[in-house]
């Protein structure tokens, strides 16, 4: 189960880009460069704070607030009208892709006369607890792009946010998963805690996008996963677990496909494009088959839960959910500001 989650921690890729990210962030703003000009005064590393001036001290959340804002105002304003267009474009969209998942992948229903209360109960519980670990992601997120804490991720050396990250995710989220569910506070504290650490992972995405294209994101990531789990929940009992082990197959390839920029060459571009869009749109099609696999087998846990062989812990099931949300919307948002550069 550890190689699962390790395997599935998609966000991991944006340590990668950080170095690009704070070049542009040095180019892009006049302060941040005035931070590193040289001066008559050498300084050393262990400088107290005493000696640098506030100025100083406030250049590059400055620096970084002011790239911020320049991101933010390149998006058009809204129009009501548009926007209920395109809102209905989105629904229907929605609608049509629950129709036809449904008629393709679930041909075969339950035939035990439909969901009992038991699983309906833990399922919903499940998916409250989804949503507001995905609440908690975002609003921190948010929250470390205003406050200049992703600044000061993306100055320091990347391979150490990047296994420093790694190191506090893989501890939070197998310290939640070991509790027990009747000791409420630890549980809920490390949960916590595990979703701050994906919001550090998140964060640095959120602060260049443009905030439509993140809402765009957002609703394609629901919409997607909203009609796939609608097919693990109405189809046949226990029809998809043996997808497991192909999805873990697929998604050591796409981890591979993640990391192949760090051993292939810049002049490989076509060896480059074609592991981009195995990690893209092979990952999309792998952490939708995860999120068809964890909803059946939440439904299995609940009837083993219902005769006692487990506990009932939707805080544990919700984190799978968590980690399949977040590498779609991830995939999403690259996808549309890939579509967005190819326009302009």
């Amino acid at each position: 189960m550890s190689f699962t989650i390790a395997i599935r921690q998609g966000p991991t890729r944006l340590a990668n880009k950080l170095p690009v990210l704070t070049k542009t962030a040095f180019r892009s703003s006049a302060p941040a460069r005035a931070f590193h000009q040289s001066s008559t005064k050498s300084w050393s590393f262990f400088t107290p704070k005493t000696a640098i001036s506030p100025i100083l001290r406030s250049a590059p959340r400055n620096a970084f607030a002011r790239q911020t804002r320049f991101y933010q105002s390149q998006a058009p304003p809204v129009d009501s009208g548009s926007f209920m267009k395109k809102l209905l474009t989105g629904g229907a969209i929605f609608g049509g892709t629950l129709v036809a998942v449904n008629i393709v992948f679930n041909r075969e229903t339950r035939d035990d006369g439909g969901m009992p209360a038991f699983e309906r109960e833990y399922l919903n519980s499940t998916f409250l607890h989804t949503g507001l670990g995905i609440g908690i992601i975002g609003l921190t997120a948010r929250q470390m792009v205003q406050s200049g804490f992703v600044y000061r991720l993306m100055v320091t050396n990347p391979w150490v946010f990047a296994i420093g990250g790694l190191a506090l995710s893989f501890g939070t989220m197998m310290g939640t998963r070991m509790v027990d569910p009747d000791n409420y506070l630890p549980k809920y504290a490390l949960w916590t805690a595990f979703n701050a650490t994906q919001a550090a992972f998140v964060a640095p995405l959120l602060a260049f996008a443009p905030g439509a294209l993140i809402a765009r994101a957002g609703l394609y990531t629901v919409a997607m996963m909203g009609s796939i789990s609608f097919v693990g929940a109405t189809a046949k009992q226990e029809k998809y677990l043996y997808i497991g082990g192909p999805l873990l197959a697929g998604a050591a390839i796409v981890a591979v496909s993640g990391l192949a920029p760090l051993v292939i060459p810049a002049t490989a571009a076509r060896t480059l494009a074609m592991t981009e869009n195995i990690w893209l749109y092979g990952g999309l099609a792998v952490f939708g088959g995860f999120t068809l696999y964890d909803v059946q087998k939440i439904l299995h846990h609940a009837r083993l839960a219902e005769r006692g062989v487990i506990k009932k812990d939707p805080v544990n099931e919700s984190i799978s959910l968590e980690l399949d949300f977040l590498n779609i919307f991830i995939r999403m948002v690259q996808i549309l500001m890939m579509q967005q550069n190819r326009r302009k």
